[in-house]
This record gives structure tokens, C-alpha cells and sequence, in this order.
């Protein structure tokens, strides 16, 4: 059991890859804090742990939310005294109210900025005295290939997921000296809730397969093997490493 003793935050638990990777971290010996803004989804999540003798505390929060977030962090260290990781995917995709940047709205840009770039600075802006008090600590920020390339009509998103890389490069800098290590994870196009509208399309789905080298779309489970690296002592001289698991969408 590779997280044996660890305590770990996945923030957006309840669906896709949280899910898959906060009942990941649990089967491997962690104790899971599941972030999660929809508390039913939130909930089911923390009952599968349970179901498999692991351990977990939910937390309902709205990553965007200062006062959640802080709630959050103070209840896994209530609870379980030290927090060892934290795993920041919680992020929103708002489809059909994505456009170009001149015809895209203040509330789609301010929402999607919110959950998915302040979201992850504010989780680690009170994650991170926990870590420093510990003098250890393994931050996962999940990014996207938006970030890096140009995807037509997702500026928001594409924004907020640019943000992120950036984001990773900093706080790796400024707190590798404490033993904290940040990296980043990249997935190509995962069969997820997020992804559902675009997927549902048969020929919208072919054209994302057809993008990737491994020929089939990702799925949460991908991301898992790679986190509870991120996650585990082996990584530890891993730092602001930007990792692709993307099924070869970026090589070509």
C-alpha cells in the first residue's frame, strides 16, 4: 500500500477522475478527504471507501468559496491531524456557454476562472501551512492540453487551464526549499460527466479518438496510476514536472 499512513484532499471527488482517483488513493492505505460541492455525489463517494474498509471524511465545498475552502482544510486537520496531499481537480466546463473571447460573457469568464484557477490557489493557500508545519507535502494540480494549445471556442476554459501550468511553475519554485513538491498532471480527453456533452455526439466522440495515438478516449482510471505516484514518497524527487497522460494527443 503505497499511501499507507498519508492523508490526501481530492477536491471534486464526486464524478470522473476525483472519484476514480480518491477511491485509488484509499485502496492504497490513504485516508481520503473528498472535496466535493454536490454533497449527494460527495457522500456516494465516501460510502465506496467505506464499503472497502478505507477511510473518509467528506467535505462539502465550493472551491471558489473562501471561506469552504478554509472550512474544509481545517476539518481534515480536526480530523486527521496532517494532510499530506492534495489533489486539486475540481473544475467546471461550461459548454454551451463557451465562445470567442468577444462574444463570451463576464459570468462564463468569471465562473470558470473562479472554480478553476482560484479554486486551486485557494486550496493551496490553506493546504500549504499544514505541509510547511509537516515540512512535506505532494501538490497535484490537473491541467489540460487547453492550457497549451489553441482549441477553438473554449477561451475561458483554455484561460483558466493556461492559468494552472503557471500556477504549478511558481509554487514549485517557491516551496521546493520546505520539501513541498507541486507538480502537474495532463489529461488528453477523458470519457467523463464534464466531457458528456461532447462525447454524447458520435461524430464529435470519433473525432476525439481519432486525436489520440492510443486510438480510444482516456479513462478516469488513466489518471490514477500517475497520482499515487505524484502522491507516494517515490516521487520525491519529483519537482514542477508537467506529466502527460493524454493517450499521445500532444506528441504529434
Amino acid at each position: 500500500m503505497r499511501l499507507k499512513g498519508k492523508v490526501a484532499v481530492v477536491t471534486g471527488a464526486g464524478a470522473g477522475i476525483g472519484r476514480a482517483v480518491a477511491l485509488r488513493f484509499a485502496a492504497e492505505g490513504a485516508a481520503v478527504v473528498i472535496a466535493e460541492i454536490d454533497g449527494r455525489s460527495g457522500q456516494a463517494t465516501v460510502e465506496a471507501i467505506q464499503r472497502s474498509e478505507g477511510v473518509a471524511l467528506l467535505a462539502q465545498a465550493d472551491v471558489s468559496n473562501e471561506d469552504d475552502v478554509k472550512a474544509m482544510v481545517d476539518a481534515a486537520s480536526n480530523r486527521f491531524g496532517q494532510i499530506d496531499v492534495l489533489f486539486n481537480n475540481a473544475a467546471v466546463l461550461l459548454h454551451t456557454q463557451e465562445a470567442r473571447a468577444h462574444e463570451l460573457t463576464n459570468e462564463t469568464w468569471d465562473r470558470t476562472i473562479a472554480v478553476n484557477l482560484r479554486g486551486y490557489w485557494l486550496c493551496s493557500k490553506y493546504v500549504i501551512p499544514q505541509m510547511l508545519r509537516q515540512r512535506r507535502g505532494s501538490i497535484i494540480h490537473v491541467a489540460s492540453p487547453t492550457g497549451m494549445r489553441g482549441f477553438a471556442r473554449l477561451t475561458a476554459y483554455s484561460t483558466s487551464k493556461g492559468g494552472v501550468f503557471a500556477l504549478s511553475r511558481a509554487m514549485a519554485s517557491d516551496y521546493a526549499s520546505d520539501n513541498i513538491r507541486v507538480n502537474a498532471i495532463v489529461p488528453g480527453t477523458i470519457d467523463t460527466p464534464m466531457n458528456a456533452p461532447e462525447l454524447a455526439n458520435e461524430e464529435s466522440r470519433q473525432r476525439f479518438i481519432a486525436r489520440a495515438l492510443a486510438g480510444r478516449l482516456g479513462t478516469p482510471e488513466d489518471i490514477c496510476g500517475l497520482a499515487v505516484f505524484l502522491a507516494s514518497d517515490e516521487s520525491a524527487y519529483c519537482f514542477g514536472g508537467v506529466y502527460m497522460v493524454d493517450g499521445g494527443l500532444t506528441a504529434i
